[in-house]
């Protein structure tokens, strides 16, 4: 998933693991430790689109609008939506909220809306930061 042109001083790294080997990573990487293990069945597209859910898209050097439809993009690929709905449950409510305003926006099914709704406590707000614009993000919780 490219949102950047820019490239990292250090490296970073996702893991289910709960640590990863200094000696094989590097002193100076970052490190996530502790994502889920359904990940291990995703695809690192599928799995970036997570993180960057997770990090509320700040990690993009484009505007607003260029970020929320390249995003919009990723999601119109194959099944990747209904892919990662199915991981949902295993994500923060805030990626669930915002995997919801991205399927309503896509036009998916009410079902699988419903799905993701059902998940998420109603009187919660959630923080969309960099993805704020999405059309639907107000009814999916967003601040």
């Amino acid at each position: 998933m490219v949102v950047t042109t820019q490239n990292s001083v250090q490296g970073e790294f996702a893991t289910s693991a709960n640590s990863a080997p200094r000696s094989i990573v590097g002193s100076r990487a970052q490190i996530h430790t502790r994502r889920p293990s359904t990940w291990n069945d995703l695809t690192e597209t599928e799995t970036s689109l997570l993180d960057f859910l997770r990090c509320k898209g700040k990690l993009s050097e484009l505007s607003p609008t260029e970020t929320k439809q390249k995003l919009l993009n990723y999601f119109r690929e194959g099944d990747r939506f209904e892919r990662l709905v199915n991981v949902a449950d295993k994500e923060p409510p805030r990626v669930r909220a915002m995997l919801g305003a991205i399927g309503q926006e896509l036009g998916k099914s009410r079902d699988i809306l419903v799905k993701i709704k059902k998940g998420l406590n109603p009187v919660s707000r959630f923080d969309f930061g960099n993805l704020r614009n999405l059309r639907y993000a107000k009814e999916w919780q967003a601040k």
